[in-house]
């Protein structure tokens, strides 16, 4: 609280902005907005609804303080104000009590909190030779200028690096994501995982990378590797997911890798693409969170299973989501595709002799990407109606405008970024501390393509007219001779998509090891601290034998080790 009131008092010595903090404060604003007015419907009737709208209040004014702070402990303090709103959030409204996400939650970035301030220490013994208390909680943000050719400075550097991995949900400490998306209120997780917590992680990274430490071809390596990694395993998981906010929550991790690796090449166009890419993310990713609650409060489920041919029911709710969908896989011409296509120039001009396993793991997660969303507008919006799916149709709710609106915008801006990418001024804003022009090796006319693109939707729905000039018969589907109607097990859910990739190979055990939680840090940590609560309880039974025998082991060992 010290801290907080000295920025209040001094904001000049602890409070700066940069182009990229002001673009960052920005999109959080808008973020904000779209929240409050989402959750005016989705949140209608849950109890004690003052205390969620102070939480989000409090959480866009915390992120803003982040985005504009010049002084390590200052953003230590508000980092870690802003794991407290998100273990608050996640569980708000619910009468079982708190989720074990949010505990998850609170585990890992407040784990990783304790590695940000150790990290604040470490730069402050090396750039100043102690940890004494007059001028150490000045402490600057920028400036510092440390080369990582020690192991202090690497240990500091990867110590502040997992804090922003955890905000931003990278690996190995991203399993809170897709539980969180799971469990938490559709406009939280629009709003946290997917939007903030995406901005500051990477928004941490880039700073830290570029401002505060002088990186060295190995460690870009690392974090090149790093950012491959999630990408390929976030998306092999998502592939495999029957949920639709869980399915989604995988992505959102998939995502993180894109920035990790474009800020891991080192050079402008790399580091702008990811930035670029941040932004592009919190965009489109909100949508398909937005529109996926949507369908989860008309229907009561998210299970894909459930699903099936919601368009008639909300055709506008498709088109937001097929739009976010096409623009997270990578297709031309929507922002997605643009902030991909940098970070594919910046790791052919700064991958290292690696640079092909990079792009091609860069370019297969797009693949995979499209490959998963396929199955999942499916899943939910094309294909044979569910019984559920029936009902919201005979109902013929109109989707309401606080809903629309918010999805209408983001929608926009997934196209119009796309459209304009080249106009950006990618250099001021993007890539802090290097001004000029931006070279990329290779050359995407946005205007003219949208305009091909355009042009061949025309010509084939025109094709597709003029075979359907005569008026069609309509007739019942026929399945093996029977009916849908009397007959619901022959109905194709989309959900056995790719099911078959379980089986393959290597992957049928790593699936298998995903599902007994093997690679999540938050489980396997616990079942190490339960075995050693065994073994402490084993040792400590209240048998004085016992006791007496530990004590004459341990005074062996002392001899041992004195002699």
């Amino acid at each position: 609280m010290k801290y907080l009131i000295d920025a209040l008092k001094n904001p000049g010595g602890y409070f700066a902005s940069t182009p990229l903090s002001v673009v960052c404060a920005v999109f959080a604003a808008m973020f904000f907005v779209f929240t409050v007015v989402y959750s005016f419907r989705h949140m209608s009737g849950r109890k004690g609804l003052w205390r969620y709208y102070i939480y989000i209040l409090a959480t866009f004014l915390a992120t803003l303080g982040i985005l504009f702070s010049a002084n390590f402990l200052l953003l230590l303090v508000l980092w870690g104000f802003l794991g407290l709103m998100l273990y608050l959030l996640i569980g708000f409204g619910r009468e079982e009590g708190t989720p074990e996400s949010a505990r998850k939650s609170l585990a890992i970035i407040g784990g990783t909190d304790v590695l940000l301030l150790l990290g604040i220490v470490l730069i402050w013994s090396i750039r100043y030779g102690s940890t004494g208390l007059p001028g150490f909680l000045r402490l600057p943000f920028a400036g510092m200028g440390i080369q990582l050719d020690t192991t202090g400075s690497v240990i500091a550097y990867l110590c502040l690096a997992s804090a922003a991995f955890a905000k931003a949900g990278a690996m190995p400490f991203h399993t809170w994501l897709p539980d969180t998306a799971r469990d938490a209120p559709v406009p939280v997780t629009a709003f946290l995982p997917a939007s903030l917590d995406k901005l500051l992680g990477i928004y941490f990274l880039a700073r830290v990378t570029l401002e505060v430490f002088v990186m060295t071809p190995a460690m870009n390596t690392v974090l090149m590797a790093l950012g491959s990694v999630t990408i390929m395993a976030a998306v092999m998981m998502a592939l495999v997911q029957h949920d639709l906010k869980r399915l989604l929550g995988y992505h959102a991790v998939s995502q993180v890798g894109y920035m990790v690796l474009g800020i891991g090449t080192g050079n402008p166009v790399g580091i702008a693409g990811a930035l670029f890419h941040m932004f592009n993310n919190t965009i489109y990713k909100s949508s398909l969170f937005l529109a996926g609650g949507e369908v989860e409060r008309r229907t009561g489920t998210s299970d894909l299973a459930r699903l099936g041919g919601l368009v008639k029911a909300m055709p506008m709710v498709f088109a937001a989501f097929l739009i976010a969908s096409l623009s997270i896989s990578g297709v031309p011409p929507f922002n997605g595709f643009a902030s991909k296509w940098m970070l594919y120039q910046g790791v052919i001009s700064g991958g290292g002799t690696l640079w092909v396993v990079w792009l091609v793991a860069a370019m297969l997660g797009s693949a995979l990407t499209l490959a998963s969303f396929m199955k999942l507008v499916h899943s939910v919006f094309l294909g044979q109606p569910s019984q559920i799916s029936r009902e919201v149709i005979e109902s013929r709710e109109k989707t309401g405008f606080f809903t629309i609106l918010p999805l209408a915008v983001l929608s926009l801006l997934c196209i119009g970024l796309g459209v304009i990418a080249w106009k950006i001024p990618f250099a001021d804003y993007f890539r802090p501390g290097v001004g000029g022009e931006l070279h990329m090796p290779g050359i995407w006319q946005s205007g003219p393509a949208t305009l091909v693109l355009l042009a061949g939707l025309v010509i084939g729905y025109l094709i597709y007219l003029s075979g359907s000039i005569r008026k069609a018969r309509i007739v019942a589907p026929f399945i093996g001779g029977e009916t849908l109607e009397k007959n619901p097990d022959m109905r194709v859910s989309g959900v056995d998509f790719y099911r078959t990739i379980r089986e393959i190979g290597i992957l049928k055990v790593i699936y298998r090891l995903a599902e007994k939680k093997l690679f999540d840090l938050y489980e396997v940590l616990q079942k190490i601290a339960a075995g050693f609560g065994i073994v402490f309880s084993f040792m400590h039974n209240g048998i004085l034998s016992r006791y007496l025998l530990w004590f004459v082991i341990g005074l062996a060992v002392l001899c041992i080790v004195l002699i």
